[in-house]
């Protein structure tokens, strides 16, 4: 469920404060690009992809039954790497992307406002952050 943009300016203020207050642990809590993850595991699942393939044509050349299916196997699981890490991505860009500055880019399509925040956790949230502003003289 996308933030509105209420919550969204929210959590860019908490993380700012964040970041004033302790850079250091800020910096530590920062996210990843996934796409550099996504990279590296196709990267991965091509090498283990070659070698189940490789596993495989030397198991049937050689007619031993089970370097065949191991080397079946080593191309099943690259597969399922690769496959695993691209949804991770798609996930991840649907959601919004933290860049290398650890700022959140927002999803391209427009978003909906939606109504309050009153309830549920995100007006909590603001409360406490409210309430704390309030007690720092802020």
């Amino acid at each position: 469920m996308p933030l509105s943009e209420h919550e969204q300016r929210l959590l860019e203020q908490m993380e700012r404060a964040l970041y004033a207050e302790d850079p250091k642990f800020a910096t530590s809590l920062r996210g990843k690009d996934p796409r550099n993850s996504f990279r590296r595991r196709i990267v991965i699942a091509g090498f283990g992809f070659l070698v189940g393939i490789v596993l495989l044509m030397t198991g049937l050349v050689a007619q031993v039954a089970l370097v065949s299916v191991l080397g079946f196997v080593a191309m099943l699981a690259s597969a399922f790497l690769a496959v695993t890490s691209y949804r991770a991505v798609g996930a991840a860009a649907h959601l919004g992307v933290v860049g290398g500055d650890g700022v959140r880019k927002p999803h391209s399509a427009p978003r909906k406002p939606r109504g309050s925040s009153g309830g549920g956790m995100m007006g909590r949230l603001e409360e406490r952050w409210n309430r704390r502003r309030d007690e720092n003289g802020r």
